[in-house]
This record gives structure tokens, C-alpha cells and sequence, in this order.
């Protein structure tokens, strides 16, 4: 089964972001405004038992994740998706270093990136018009966050929350 790690921004950020996916995120339908902690990847019951156990003793470590999104940006040249920047912090950081370490040892696909996708899949001319009047826009949400999510792909492509893992050493939800 494929899974993921990600971190579900608070509700008013997600609103903000969906008021654009709908119309250029071509995911928008499969799963909710996010910052991937750790991309795709698969594994077998067995294995899940280990990472969930390593997941509780990551987040029981894991201080609150503050979340500063500052502006519109482009992974352009390199592709043509639109995203909310997040701005790094040490603590995000550490967590993505700790989910490609030990149990979840491997070479990010990408180098971190904190951002929260917006749109993606647009045409050349789509997309240079959608972009050229975001980046424009004055953009300030600061939210801390206090749990991150391991999911699991469906069938249809859509993803689910696996198990929820809150930090600063509570209990999982």
C-alpha cells in the first residue's frame, strides 16, 4: 500500500487555499491543503506496525510546528505548480530529517521545500496568467500546528488519514 506524511495547516489556511485549488490544483478532489513531510511511499502491515511505533516516539519528541506562510511562489522552470510558501524552521526541518532516517531511511525525491500546493497541471499560458497575478498578492498567515498525519492512498487515487500523531509527547488522536 502507498502512504504518505503530511501536515494539515489549520482550517483558515486550508479555506484560503482551497478558494484557489478548486480551479488549478488538479487534486484539489483527492486530498485537502497540505505540506508533505514525506512524499509517496510503500509498505507492507508488517512494516506499518514499526513506522507507527516510530512515528508516536517522533511526535512525543516534536515540539509545536509553527507554520508561517508568506507569499505565492513557482517551482517554475522546473515544473508549473503554483504553491503557498512556508517559510523553513528548525523544527520542520528536524521532522522532515527524522522521516528520511532510521526505519524511514532514503534520499528525498526533492529537496524540502515547505509549501502548500495550490494549483498545478495548468497550461503554459494558464498558468503564467494564473501565477503572474498571485504572486502579486499580499499573503501572512502565522498558526502553529500540533500534530502531523501518516495517510494512505485509495483506490480512486484519493488519500486518507491513517493515524494522527500529536506532538509535544500527547497522546495520538
Amino acid at each position: 500500500m502507498k502512504y504518505g506524511i503530511v501536515i494539515f495547516p489549520p482550517k483558515r489556511i486550508q479555506d484560503f487555499a482551497n478558494s484557489y485549488r478548486k480551479r488549478c490544483d488538479s487534486h484539489y478532489a483527492l486530498i485537502p491543503p497540505h505540506i508533505t513531510l514525506k512524499y509517496p511511499f510503500e509498505a507492507d502491515e508488517e512494516q506499518m506496525k514499526e513506522m507507527t511505533k516510530e512515528l508516536r516516539r517522533i511526535a512525543a519528541e516534536t515540539p509545536p510546528i509553527p507554520i508561517k506562510v508568506t507569499k505565492f511562489s513557482s517551482f517554475y522552470p522546473t515544473s508549473n505548480i503554483i504553491y503557498l510558501k512556508v517559510e523553513p524552521n528548525d523544527v520542520l526541518e528536524r521532522l522532515h530529517e527524522q522521516l528520511h532516517s532510521g526505519l524511514f531511511a532514503g534520499k528525498p525525491e526533492f529537496v524540502f521545500v515547505p509549501h502548500i500546493t495550490i494549483g498545478r497541471d495548468l497550461p503554459g499560458a494558464e498558468y503564467a496568467d494564473v501565477y503572474s497575478q498571485l504572486k502579486l498578492q499580499d499573503v501572512h498567515f502565522e498558526e502553529t500546528v500540533d500534530r502531523f498525519h501518516l495517510l494512505y492512498q485509495l483506490e480512486n487515487g484519493s488519500w486518507t488519514v491513517y493515524e494522527t500523531f500529536v506532538v509535544g509527547g500527547k497522546e495520538t488522536v
